[in-house]
């Protein structure tokens, strides 16, 4: 499936799209363009919600496009096992959309932060880290007001029983997030959301590295296998 089609989704306040589409071609995918009211997702063999303040961040940050159409249309091609990829703002709407479980609420000290962020793979059998080594480090960037990860601690036992927990920040914790986590899955591993920016991290002309290529470039090698 060369050239395997990747949905990209922009809801009013998406301010990351573009980047994602690029990380996509950069990957080796053609990237199509999804809009929120879209009630028909074009085919499409994968979806990323990318970063942003989607809706402005009212009420709660993803909890309103968790109702915009093209979710509905996400929601049940998910349950038919299609790959999603939510980064910041998408981890929001994922878990707001009980697609993930889990929340993200505003950074331990109620600051803004914005840096390069070392991570590591902490389950590279998911579609999205297929390419990392476990344990591996990797450095790419967040910005984020609300992305301390928080969930009662019987699912978070479960994310770590059942290997769910995909990335973990290492050399420090930016937002204070349980366990040190930066990413997670769903039980299949198809779906994944993560607070940092791999879009931002595709090529160290203007990233700090390629680290984050290695997510786009494991979901094509995903797809084309299957």
């Amino acid at each position: 499936m060369t050239g395997a089609k990747i949905g990209v989704v922009t809801f009013p306040g998406t301010q990351d799209d573009v980047d994602v589409r690029r990380a996509v071609r950069r990957a080796g995918g053609e990237a199509v363009a999804l809009w929120h009211a879209d009630s028909d997702l074009r085919g499409v063999d994968a979806v990323v919600l990318p970063g942003g303040f989607s809706y402005g961040d009212y009420l709660r940050c993803g909890a309103i496009s968790k109702f915009a159409p093209v979710m509905t249309e996400i929601v049940s091609a998910a349950a038919n096992g299609l790959p999603v990829l939510g980064v910041c703002n998408g981890f929001q709407i994922l878990c707001e959309a009980a697609l993930l479980p889990g929340a993200l609420t505003r950074n331990a000290g109620l600051h803004y932060v914005c840096r390069d962020q070392w991570i590591q793979p902490v389950n590279t059998e998911t579609i999205w880290t297929g390419r990392y080594e476990q344990g591996a480090n990797l450095l790419v960037p967040v910005k984020h007001a609300e992305g301390r990860y928080t969930a009662p601690d019987a699912v978070l036992d479960e994310l770590e029983r059942e290997q769910r927990i995909v990335f973990r920040y290492v050399d420090g914790n930016p937002n204070g997030s349980a366990r040190d986590i930066a990413g997670i899955s769903d039980p299949t591993g198809r779906i994944v959301g993560l607070m940092p920016h791999p879009e931002h991290a595709i090529d160290p002309l203007t990233g700090p590295t390629d680290d984050g290529l290695g997510m786009f470039l494991s979901a094509l090698d995903a797809l084309v296998a299957a």
